[in-house]
């Protein structure tokens, strides 16, 4: 209510004004009726670029002592955004205005985006009237100015305003219909439509990204992920405030769009060049890519606060833009040298990977670049083709997608090295392990050496001694050789053949396939010598290099023993034929043409048989008898 009281007295307060200056007609008169812009044409908001006139004034002048000598010329002759030079000055706009209805008329004067004062006024015999600079009961009421007309009056009106400083200032001057504020939102909004929403998706992109950096550095431990998480938080952070600030008119838009807008891209730029540094581990691999990147963190800490002190401490936009488009420029020639190392180093697939990556990202930023300095060239492009925004955008996704393809190798080709590496520290404890039980054996057989070396030496000489002292009292005695000598004598000569079987057994230096069957051979026919029984003892004719334990030799000749013994007390036996072969196993083959073992009735053998078995069972070998002709013992051991 209160606005329309104080619209309703300004409209007479122009009208009495109108009544009282007669000479305003005569002014009105000067100008051509092409040049007014008839209010009650307007439906709901019309440009008025085309009938308005432009000058520049230096920032400390008074509009009211320097009208009279300012050069207007006609709007249309900036096609592109204010050059720098007169962005920190005032813009001074003139446009005519007539109202023909029988009422007062009232609309809301909008110049353009980014302009942070208008002060409108009335020309009356060159002299300026103050409007009451009413404001729109909005959200972004700083953009706009009511301008009431009476009935049947025309007049000049003049807009003082302060520009942004902002590269992307556009002299766009629009009257608006009091009541059709919303429609003019509404359309003005519809145009960025869909490339509002192609950003937001992208900011959706870049917000799954930094949940992702963050789960990798918590699952992972990868510091660098978390620089990668800054760069996609200032980043998108950038996209998303100026999607949503877009056509938007405020104090907070224009700190966004002059200022922090620049301030987020470069914080995000050089989180990213920290995490290339980290990603790619520069130090160690790629020095010069380690030296580009800390000139380019360097130089952007460098831009950020020579930029923010121009900002906030100087009125110079001319240095301001300056800094800005000098850093840009730069970072795109360090995009350049990256593409071309890359290119030195095209084997290393990861760095093809960043490669196309990021000559599609430069490509597109470029363009992005073009269309904003030349965008009255590109005006026909249908839809979200038009805007800048969108081909940035359109870069930073496709450079995305080869990051995460190059992450993807990166990840597969850890995975691959850890496996090695894994692999090669089990090796290491399997040798490790091994050499250790290798120790074990050798000192074992050297032990051995040593015990069968004393055996030898004490015990045999020994044993050798009571045989001959035995032997020799027999001598002496002759036919009154008492019993008991006799069983001396033959208790030292069994003593002295067993210790030699277990010197031979205990020898590492015996430790083979072949000694074996020569001790087998040799102890059988030794062994079968004084009786009645022939042994004929078969071998083959070429036996291989086979290692041998002690303790698997120690067994299986004592199983030979054994059976050599109970065929000797059991069989009645006239042949013995002893078969060994060697095919992947040793298969020793003992036949007899006796009486034939009774399968059913072995107790006669005592514990013999089982101890047979028992030894070959463990030292991994099988045992079998059976009546064939006689009896045949088989004992087999897996080589």
């Amino acid at each position: 209510m209160r606005r329309k009281l104080i619209s309703l007295l300004i409209s007479n307060l122009f009208f009495l004004i109108g009544f009282l200056f007669p000479t305003i007609p005569s002014f009105c008169q000067s100008v051509p009726d092409s040049a007014y812009i008839d209010l009650n044409k307007i439906i709901t908001y019309e440009p008025i670029r085309a009938k308005t006139e432009m000058a520049f004034l230096s920032s400390d002048s008074i509009l009211h002592n320097s009208y009279s000598v300012l050069k207007f010329q006609n709007a249309l002759v900036l096609k592109k955004e204010i050059p720098s030079k007169f962005v920190n000055r005032k813009l001074i706009l003139r446009f005519h205005v007539l109202n023909r209805s029988d009422d007062f008329d009232s609309v809301w004067f909008f110049p353009g985006f980014f302009f942070s004062s208008i002060k409108l006024y009335r020309v009356s015999e060159n002299k300026l009237i103050a409007g009451q600079n009413i404001e729109p009961d909005i959200e972004d009421s700083i953009g706009y100015r009511l301008l009431t007309l009476p009935a049947h009056d025309s007049g000049t009106f003049l807009a003082e305003m302060n520009i942004v400083k902002t590269y992307t200032n556009y002299i766009r001057p629009r009257l608006i219909q009091k009541s059709h504020l919303s429609t003019f939102f509404l359309e003005l909004s519809s145009t960025h439509f869909y490339v509002n929403i192609i950003t937001y998706i992208f900011c959706g992109l870049l917000l799954m990204m930094i949940l992702f950096s963050i789960a990798n550095y918590i699952l992972g431990g990868n510091r660098e992920f978390l620089y990668y998480a800054g760069y996609a938080i200032f980043l998108g952070g950038m996209l998303f405030t100026k999607t949503y600030y877009d056509y938007r008119v405020g104090n907070n838009v224009f700190f966004m769009e002059a200022y922090l807008d620049f301030i987020m891209q470069c914080t995000g730029i050089g989180f990213y060049m920290i995490f290339m540094q980290k990603f790619l581990s520069t130090r160690i691999k790629y020095p010069f890519l380690n030296r580009l990147y800390n000139i380019g963190i360097f130089g952007l800490l460098i831009s950020i606060g020579l930029f923010s002190y121009s900002y906030f401490f100087t009125n110079n936009f001319i240095f301001l833009n300056g800094v800005e488009n000098t850093t840009k420029t730069i970072l795109l020639a360090m995009m350049v040298v990256f593409l071309f190392y890359c290119v030195r180093y095209w084997k290393d697939k990861l760095l093809r990977y960043l490669f196309w990556g990021n000559l599609f990202y430069f490509f597109f930023a470029v363009f992005s670049q073009l269309l904003i300095l030349l965008g009255h060239i590109f005006n026909n492009l249908p839809g979200v083709f038009n805007s800048s925004l969108f081909y940035y955008e359109l870069g930073l996704f496709l450079e995305l997608v080869f990051f995460l393809a190059g992450l993807s190798y990166k990840n597969r080709r850890q995975i691959i090295e850890q496996t090695r590496e894994r692999e090669q520290l089990k090796l290491d404890n399997e040798r490790k392990e091994f050499e250790k039980q290798l120790a074990v054996v050798t000192a074992q057989q050297e032990e051995r050496n040593r015990i069968s070396a004393d055996m030898h030496d004490e015990l045999g000489s020994g044993m050798t001694h009571i045989r001959l002292m035995s032997e020799i009292a027999k001598n002496k005695m002759k036919q009154n050789t008492p019993l008991e000598i006799e069983k001396i004598s033959q208790s030292a000569d069994d003593v002295l053949n067993k210790m030699n079987a277990i010197i031979w057994s205990m020898n590492s230096q015996n430790d083979s396939l072949g000694n074996l069957i020569s001790y087998i051979r040799a102890y059988a026919i030794e062994y079968l010598e004084g009786t009645s029984i022939k042994c004929k003892v078969n071998i083959p004719d070429d036996i291989p290099e086979q290692q041998l334990t002690g303790d698997k030799r120690r067994n299986i000749f004592l199983c030979v023993k054994e059976t050599l013994n109970n065929m000797l007390k059991h069989s009645k036996a006239a042949q013995l034929t002893i078969d060994i072969t060697v095919a992947g196993k040793l298969i020793i083959k003992i036949a007899d043409d006796g009486v034939g073992v009774d399968l059913q009735n072995i107790r006669q053998f005592g514990n013999g048989l089982q101890n047979i078995d028992r030894r070959m069972k463990s030292i991994g070998g099988n045992f079998e008898i059976k009546k064939n002709n006689g009896t045949e013992s088989i004992l087999i051991l897996p080589l």
